[in-house]
């Protein structure tokens, strides 16, 4: 039997080479440290655990309808009003089964097969594929790390054809941690308007903003780019939640409306005891969100050091989100490697550190680390990659 088409165009994660090698070491009892987490090392706040134990005590445990509650949309409005200024209305939210979901939910109701999406490199694994998914075509176009990972204008404008339907903004970014300047995303948007693209803005990092910089949507910035932009969030990333899944889009009426009759037809609604959780997330104070927070930004600058002192490394420092995306190149050709991947290899191999080789994020001289572990393991790694540098230079 022959599979779908849509699944045979997928290209494997090259982190699975990797993470496979990683489990089957710790499985035969090597102290492995793995710097590849996508999700805070935090519990889910005590808070936020109570009120699904609340939840179910209650009963709270039917459907609910396939756009989410509607205490939690309402929660959800107010978080943008307060946060970013913005005015929503109920039938310009979705609840989601997680971002992820989200945002391949709004490109299957997006795409035409050979609708283009503006995609900048370096990226989170899933956007080329789930467009890929949606008959649609990644058009992938290459931030450069002296610009800080980020695109101009006139990269934008020229990346532009009669089939672009759309581009992604990832600010705070995975996996480069780099964030957008309200002036960056004002030229972005201009572009944008300009040729009717939407903008597609993943903030599910908005939370993990380091040192004195501040988050910026693009829909806050005019009237006019509110109304061309799909806001995709969520509560795994700022509140510890990865497992509940829970996110959600906010935008345009008719767009809300396409992504809701697909749920309905696809997840249905997410997890009732999962949004009643996030309700408690979004109506209580963040101390807890600010605790991590300040646990994040004492890991960025301590691993932050360590790595760029070791010979061949460099690294642009992010602003926000919990990953360092450090340029490797170098180290790797000092070590006898002319491929980044296999230096990964090696490394897993001889000093058993397990880092994601970026050639997954579509920039193949950089690897990323996530600081979402202890400060003592963080150490450790960061003394077993200089150590593997300095024996092999």
């Amino acid at each position: 039997m022959e599979l779908a088409k849509r699944v045979q165009a997928l290209t494997p994660s090259s982190t699975l080479a990797i993470t496979a090698k990683a489990k089957a070491l710790k499985k035969q009892g090597f102290d492995v440290i793995g710097l590849g987490a996508g999700e805070p090392d935090f519990n889910t706040p005590a808070f936020i655990l109570d009120a699904a134990a609340k939840a179910m005590e209650e009963g709270k445990t039917k459907y609910t309808p396939s756009g989410g509650l509607p205490e939690l949309k309402q929660a959800i409005i107010e978080k943008f009003n307060r946060d970013q200024g913005l005015t929503y209305e109920e039938d310009e939210i979705i609840v989601t089964t997680g971002a992820k979901y989200a945002l391949f939910n709004l490109f299957q109701v997006l795409l035409n097969p050979g609708d283009e999406v503006i995609v900048p490199a370096p990226y989170w694994v899933s956007y080329p594929e789930q467009i890929k998914l949606a008959e649609g075509t990644p058009v992938i176009v290459q931030a450069k790390e002296e610009n800080e990972f980020k695109l101009t204008r006139e990269q934008v404008e020229q990346s532009i054809t009669n089939r672009t339907k759309a581009i992604i903004i990832n600010s705070p970014s995975n996996p480069t941690g780099m964030m957008y300047t309200e002036d960056e995303l004002k030229a972005i948007g201009e572009v944008c308007l300009k040729h009717n693209i939407l903008i597609i803005s993943d903030e599910i990092y908005e939370k993990l903003i380091y040192g004195d910089g501040e988050h910026v949507s693009i829909a806050q910035l005019s009237d006019e780019l509110k109304e061309q932009t799909v806001i995709i969030n969520g509560v795994s990333k700022s509140h510890s939640m990865t497992g509940w899944r829970i996110g959600y889009a906010a935008g345009p009426k008719k767009m809300i409306q396409a992504m809701t009759n697909l749920a309905s037809h696809s997840t249905s609604n997410p997890t009732s005891i999962a949004q009643y959780a996030a309700l408690a997330a979004y109506t209580a104070s963040e101390k807890e969100v600010e605790k991590m927070k300040a646990a994040f930004q004492e890991r960025l600058e301590k691993l932050y050091a360590w790595i760029t002192e070791i010979p061949g490394i460099s690294c642009v420092k992010p602003k926000g989100a919990f990953y360092l995306f450090p340029n490797v190149k170098e180290a790797a050709a000092k070590c006898g490697y002319s491929s980044v991947d296999d230096w990964v290899k090696a490394l897993l191999e001889e000093e058993l550190v397990a880092l994601v080789p970026g050639s997954g994020f579509g920039s193949e001289d950089n690897v990323r680390l996530s600081y979402a572990t202890s400060l003592d393991q963080l150490e450790e790694a960061a003394k077993r990659i200089k150590r593997f540098v300095e024996k092999h230079s």
